[in-house]
Formats: structure tokens, C-alpha cells, sequence
């Protein structure tokens, strides 16, 4: 009967770790780009049915492509996060930094929409329902930074203390 090290497991479940994070990185980028489609799809039927709303239509598909940017940047860095993990590299300072950039990118997208939806709302360009859609979506961006910038701080530390450990003897 082979042995199996110990080190061997741990290494063979941080890979495994690595691949479900990228399988769900994946999925969520999938999901987003379902959902930007599916506003595409269903304004332009809306405008077909509508016409009035054409004009809407185009600035509100502008504005959320200009949204949807910053989500793919935080994808990014979650795969690379990833990616660290897979390399038994989970609590290093670069990973610390990519979770403060996913931070401040989700809570500048969310300062975004929240103030472009109230904007559009105000010009007339959007209903009130939309508008409570987007709180939604602001509420979750907000979420998402505030737990990014938690995150962040415990790698950090977590970096700071394997640092010390691996320089004693």
C-alpha cells in the first residue's frame, strides 16, 4: 500500500480549490454577459413595442457596457487569485492587492451605477422600477467591496505572519 505525504493532500486540495474558484469565475463571467444580452434583447423589444423608448434604450445600453467594464477587470483579478491558490501561493501580498483593486473597483462601479441611475431617473430617462433594480445591484457591489477590503486586510496579515515564520529556524 502506498503512502500518501501529507503535504501531498493539502497540495492536491489547493488545486482542486483553484479549479472550482476558476470553474465559478467562469460561470459568473458567463453570467454576467448572459444578462448583458439579455438587456440588449428585451430593450430592443421593448423599443419595438415602445418607440418612445429608443432614446432611453441607447443610453441605458451605453451606460450599463460602461458598468459591465469594471466586472471584467474583477474577474481578472479573481483568476489570478485563483491561480495563486492552485500554486499553494493563497496567503501572498499580491493576492492581498488584487482583492484591495476588486474592493475599490466594486465600490467605484457601484458609486457609478447608483449615481447614473438616479441621474437617467431625474432626466427621464428611466422608471422608477429600474431604479430600484439598480439599488439592488448597488446594494451587491457594495457588498462585494466590503467583503474584497476584509479579505484583503486578512491576507495581508496572514502573508505578514508566513513572512515571519519562514524567516525563523
Amino acid at each position: 500500500m502506498q503512502s500518501v505525504n501529507q503535504w501531498e493532500v493539502i497540495d492536491m486540495k489547493q488545486k482542486s480549490l483553484a479549479r472550482w474558484l476558476k470553474g465559478i469565475i467562469l460561470g459568473m463571467g458567463s453570467v454576467v454577459s448572459l444578462c448583458m444580452s439579455g438587456v440588449v434583447i428585451f430593450g430592443r423589444d421593448i423599443v419595438q413595442q415602445y418607440p418612445e423608448y429608443e432614446q432611453s434604450y441607447h443610453v441605458w445600453c451605453i451606460f450599463l457596457w460602461l458598468v459591465f467594464v469594471p466586472c471584467l477587470y474583477m474577474l481578472r483579478f479573481s483568476w489570478k487569485i485563483a491561480v495563486n491558490i492552485g500554486k499553494d501561493n493563497s496567503f501572498c501580498k499580491q493576492n492581498a492587492v488584487l482583492m484591495k483593486r476588486i474592493s475599490s473597483l466594486a465600490a467605484i462601479d457601484s458609486a457609478f451605477l447608483f449615481i447614473g441611475s438616479m441621474g437617467f431617473w431625474l432626466a427621464g430617462f428611466s422608471h422608477p422600477s429600474i431604479v430600484l433594480a439598480t439599488f439592488v445591484m448597488v446594494f451587491m457591489g457594495v457588498a462585494v467591496s466590503v467583503a474584497a477590503a476584509a479579505l484583503s486586510h486578512l491576507i495581508l496579515k496572514a502573508a505578514e505572519m508566513k513572512e515571519e515564520n519562514d524567516l525563523t529556524i
